[in-house]
């Protein structure tokens, strides 16, 4: 039987980071750590490895095109398939950042939506009967994060297509950049919008799983809590290994649970 494998997006440090350490322990197979930046990348798993753990890793940048497909072969190659698919990567600009909004629109949408997106529909073809798909989203990308009613149906649609999703996300962006986003009934929030585009994404992805004939193949997004990270900043209630919690729960859903579609948090189902 080939050798289990999981892998988890942007783990060099953070949230993603104790996903990783906390798989390497309960996780029967190898754990891929996988990082934009190489050195960074490397000194993360030499961390885990000086606590006795023992993590491979691979560069993955989920924002570059090239970069997914030479993962998508190695996979293929060293594995064969793929067991579990934790989304972590992701990106947030401070509150402070003097960035033009257009500029945080774009960048956060094309890391945080269309990265994930990509990634997913690179590697999907290659999960495994059981497998288990995590998208991280937040509480933030709640959908009472929109204020508009008409966009709040659009993105909850039970009907909503992956390139309606697309187009949706992509209206968003244009609307920032034209300054009329507000008045469209859009939130002021690019990361929140991103989220809700990925909470969103995942009701997609797994409507469309059910009709896939690999059994058992269950994906679902969480929010893994306000955790102290380069990202949230150091008042944040969480550790990153109380962050990585939920996440792990969610990626190691025991055969028959049957969750498909579902936004956990602290540890079980919430509505969206």
């Amino acid at each position: 039987m080939a050798s289990r494998v999981a892998v988890v997006t942007g783990s060099n440090k953070g949230v993603g980071f104790a996903i990783v350490r906390s798989l390497c322990k309960k996780f029967d197979g190898t754990v891929i750590l996988t990082a934009r930046n190489e050195e960074l990348g490397k000194k993360a798993v030499d961390d885990l490895k000086g606590e006795g753990l023992s993590p491979s890793f691979h560069q993955l940048d989920i924002t570059s095109d090239e970069s997914i497909q030479r993962f998508k072969e190695h996979l293929q190659k060293t594995f064969g398939g793929l067991d579990l698919l934790v989304n972590n990567a992701g990106i947030a600009y401070k509150q402070a950042s003097t960035a033009p909004q257009a500029e945080q629109a774009e960048v956060t949408i094309r890391t945080n939506f269309t990265g994930t997106l990509n990634v997913s529909n690179a590697l999907f073809p290659l999960l495994r009967p059981h497998a288990r798909v995590v998208n991280i989203a937040s509480m933030v990308g709640h959908l009472k994060v929109l204020p508009n009613e008409e966009l709040r149906k659009k993105f909850s649609s039970l009907t909503l297509t992956e390139q309606e999703l697309v187009d949706l996300v992509d209206g968003f962006v244009r609307d920032v950049k034209a300054g009329n986003h507000v008045a469209k009934g859009w939130p002021n929030t690019m990361y929140g919008t991103s989220k809700v585009a990925v909470v969103a994404l995942t009701k997609v992805q797994a409507r469309k799983m059910q009709q896939d004939p690999r059994e058992d193949i269950l994906i679902n997004c969480c929010c893994p809590g306000w955790v102290r990270t380069d990202m949230a900043g150091p008042k944040a209630l969480l550790s990153i290994d109380e962050g990585a919690v939920t996440p792990v729960l969610v990626s190691l859903l025991p055969e028959g649970s049957g969750y498909q579609g579902e936004f956990f948090r602290e540890e079980k189902v919430v509505e969206w």
